[in-house]
């Protein structure tokens, strides 16, 4: 691509800014939950026949679409770029003329941004399909919330064959008009957890005729702080969290059951896998030691995402090119949070991307994602745009 071809394209992607910023305002003002996303796919599907662009559903709420290339010299290669679509079961605090409409949901992770950025993308790819050659695959992915949407697309075979994947979130720590690519380790595997504690009934008088399921609960409470701490090695980044503690039926019974419900998050699936294991005896041998019993339940919600070096390094490339070496984070510290797009680099050589969204002079864009008052400085919509558009010619073409 001439720098004169790219100025012009940078130039039609700022042109097209309001438009981004309307659709972004329209999602934020109609956020839908994971498994709900029925009227912002719609949205989606309404957007893509107005570029052009056939389209099917992944699931009941996902969408897919491809752009093929027209450059008649060049390879075949395929990239797959994704954006997830769902919000949060979150009342939104922040006042603003897009606030939420609806009650209890809020878009306060940046999704609707994402989706909008990956609509301008592909009306400026479609619009230009003389500049590259073989495919890239859209996908808007739901229920990254609750880790179900992107192992959809993957066992649906629509990332089959591809040779590179690429997403990006937003992100209100970094500066707008910066972007965070690292490679390796950036965000950590969720597993849900349920432990069941059984016990025995007795009256509080004469607990020796019982087993007290509260107090076998309260023990591994105790108990998975030691599993981090002297189980694991402290170069291990791992974390058990439990956020939730029923049991009992009356305050003057022994409990006879009891329920914890938390998560485990990891950076390998080495430790991945051997914290559970831990938790499980840890948890099934202290309700012995006390008379009960213990099962434990996992559910899969995402892998670690860990970015691949080349596809991180050729990102980096593109990024520094549009933006400047000053404003693209090579070091950015790895978060415990998850994100399934884990799932996509798994199947497909892959990298994820942060594009700041943060402005102090703005309010509410530096608040924490998941916060009630999140927003993002929509200049950043730019720097999304783009980012999508020319690292996908890009490795295209080279």
């Amino acid at each position: 691509m001439t720098e004169r071809i790219e100025k012009e394209l940078l130039k039609e992607i700022k042109s097209d800014h309001d438009y981004i910023v309307s659709l972004r305002r329209h999602f934020h003002m109609n956020p839908e939950i994971a498994k709900e996303e029925f009227q912002t796919a719609l949205k989606i599907e309404e957007e893509l026949d107005k570029i052009g662009l056939a389209h099917k559903r992944v699931g009941e709420t996902g969408i897919y679409a491809e752009i093929k290339g027209s450059k008649r010299e060049g390879g075949t290669k395929t990239i797959v770029l994704r954006a997830d679509i769902d919000a949060l079961p979150i009342q939104e605090t922040h006042e603003c003329e897009y606030k939420s409409k609806i009650p209890g949901r809020m878009h306060a992770c940046g999704h609707d941004a994402h989706t909008a950025s990956l609509l301008g993308a592909a009306r400026i790819l479609n619009a230009h399909k003389d500049l590259f050659s073989g495919i890239i695959r859209l996908t808007f992915q739901a229920g990254e919330e609750i880790g179900y949407g992107a192992r959809i697309f993957v066992d649906g075979g629509y990332l089959d064959g591809a040779d590179r994947s690429f997403g990006m979130h937003a992100a209100s720590n970094v500066p707008a008009g910066k972007v965070a690519v690292v490679p390796g380790p950036n965000n950590a595997s969720v597993d849900w957890f349920k432990i069941t504690v059984k016990g025995a009934p007795a009256h509080v008088s004469t607990p020796q005729l019982g087993s007290d399921a509260a107090y076998i609960a309260s023990q591994i409470v105790i108990s998975t702080q030691a599993l981090i701490t002297r189980r694991t090695s402290p170069m291990d980044n791992v974390l058990i969290g439990i956020g939730k503690i029923t049991a009992g039926d009356a305050y003057n019974i022994v409990a006879q059951k009891a329920e914890l419900e938390g998560t485990i998050r990891a950076f390998t699936p080495e430790v991945r896998e051997k914290t559970k294991q831990l938790l499980s005896d840890m948890s099934k041998q202290t309700a012995q030691i006390f008379g009960g019993d213990a099962q434990v339940e996992y559910k899969d919600f995402t892998s670690p995402l860990i970015n691949d070096q080349t596809s991180t390094e050729e990102v980096q490339q593109t990024a520094i090119r549009l933006f400047g070496q000053e404003n693209v984070i090579k070091n950015r510290q790895a978060s415990l949070g998850g994100d399934d797009f884990a799932e996509y680099i798994i199947k497909v050589p892959g990298t994820y991307a942060y594009f700041g969204t943060g402005n102090p002079a703005k309010e509410g864009t530096t608040a924490a994602h998941h916060d009630s008052k999140f927003d993002i400085d929509e200049d950043a919509l730019i720097q999304s745009v783009s980012l999508y558009t020319f690292y996908a010619i890009d490795f295209l073409n080279n």
